[in-house]
């Protein structure tokens, strides 16, 4: 009878790369959570460690417990501890000298700890406005006095005609038309105003004098060249003209 020749070992497997572990390869064990043996090649050995896999050899050399410490409380929170607890308090230990007290934790809100926290200054009342200047009053506009005679009134429009540039243009005129006839008259409707009519044959020239005006009283309104074109009261003449074209009272034109 033939022989058949069969392998003298079962076939292991890596349980990382799940490949089978050839005749002479080294492997090694590890123990995954929950204690379970797993067999794991050389090419594999840092995958077992990152999926948290321990060598079974060194296991030994691991603590009992493999839950993480409790985290260290505040130091507020110690002393307030202690101090329910009836223990006596204990000064903490600082890393450096301070000339006044420490600062307190961060985790420490700032209401329950006043004495650490300054207080923030008031903020200063707002300064009081200043004063407001006062502009000066203008200057009041200048306005002569409206005289209330008649005759007064034809005086001081004939006054204002005199100082005006207006008696150049009637000695002009008088040169060539001889002398004119002239008429002043104060107007019903508006007391402050005169009217001045300067006449000749051919022509005429009617002015109008603001008694209360302070520039520029005299004003050419109108201008024709037949008299029967003016009302009937601006053709009393009561004045007359002299030689440089100035008007003066009392002195009646023959018309």
């Amino acid at each position: 009878m033939r022989k058949e020749l069969r392998p003298t070992h079962d076939q292991i497997a890596c349980d990382v790369c799940e490949r089978t572990i050839l005749k002479g390869e080294r492997t090694e064990t590890f123990l995954a959570p929950g204690g379970q043996r797993k067999t794991v090649c050389e090419l594999c050995t840092d995958r077992a460690h990152a999926e948290g896999w321990i060598r079974e050899s060194a296991h030994g050399d691991l603590p009992a417990s493999l839950h993480r410490p409790a985290p260290r409380r505040g130091l507020f929170t110690r002393l307030r501890r202690r101090r329910d607890e009836g223990l006596p308090s204990i000064e903490p230990a600082l890393d450096g000298d301070y000339d006044e007290d420490p600062p307190p934790p961060s985790d420490i809100p700032a209401e329950a700890h006043p004495e650490y926290f300054e207080p923030e200054p008031e903020a200063a009342p707002a300064p009081p406005p200043p004063p407001t200047l006062r502009s000066q009053p203008k200057d009041p506009r200048h306005v002569r006095a409206v005289p209330t005679n008649a005759q007064v009134k034809v005086e001081r429009a004939l006054e204002l005609f005199n100082q005006s540039e207006h008696p150049r243009t009637i000695a002009g005129i008088a040169r060539t038309l001889g002398e004119p006839w002239v008429s002043a008259v104060p107007l019903e409707d508006v007391p402050a105003e005169v009217a001045l009519v300067v006449a000749w044959e051919l022509s005429w020239y009617r002015f109008q004098i603001d008694l209360g005006a302070e520039h520029d009283p005299v004003t050419v309104v109108d201008k024709g060249e037949e008299l029967e074109e003016l009302p009937e009261e601006l053709r009393d003449w009561n004045a007359s003209a002299v030689a440089d074209g100035r008007i003066g009272v009392g002195v009646r034109s023959e018309g």
